[in-house]
């Protein structure tokens, strides 16, 4: 059995990112593909709460997007409001994608991952994931969490499932 293909959203969230230099959505999209899935849409926003919600709004009203994967704008500075942007569009939060995210990052960064705010949950039977913009902790966010709930072939469960009901909707 192999992996169903989903189509993926990447929107990298930074005041200083361009397409030239967006290092983690290259990381993020270019992880995506290689595990059979499909960007299907891609956008760099400025750290603004309304640029981020109106972005991740059109894409959760998009029957085509499945998964929307943020990077950028999850620490404590002033201008980082991603989780704040993100979280009032859920329908439901996926608590466990950031405390996952914080007890893996541990072992990798020690105490500082307790500064991670990423968040997750859905919103329209869309699937939206917030991580932090280093390229080590979209790694890890792909590698360890996401890769693997992304895949229909992952046991005991998966959220492939349940993003068939977007398009019955």
């Amino acid at each position: 059995m192999t992996n169903t293909p989903l189509n993926i959203a990447v929107l990298t969230i930074s005041d200083t990112r361009t397409a030239a230099n967006d290092t983690s959505g290259d990381l993020l999209a270019n992880s995506a593909i290689a595990a059979n899935h499909k960007v299907i849409e891609r956008a760099i926003v400025k750290d603004d709460i309304y640029q981020i919600r109106a972005t991740i709004s059109q894409w959760v009203a998009n029957a085509n997007i499945q998964v929307i994967i943020c990077t950028g704008g999850t620490g404590f500075s002033g201008r980082d409001s991603t989780p704040e942007a993100v979280a009032p569009l859920f329908d439901k939060t996926i608590d466990g994608f950031g405390e996952l995210f914080r007890q893996i990052s541990y072992d990798e960064i020690g105490s500082s991952t307790i500064q991670s705010r990423c968040v997750g949950g859905l919103a329209n039977y869309t699937l939206i994931f917030c991580l932090p913009g280093s390229n080590n902790a979209c790694k890890t966010g792909w590698d360890k969490i996401l890769k693997e709930q992304l895949d229909n072939t992952h046991k005991p469960c998966n959220y492939v499932g349940l993003l068939e009901k977007k398009y019955q909707a």
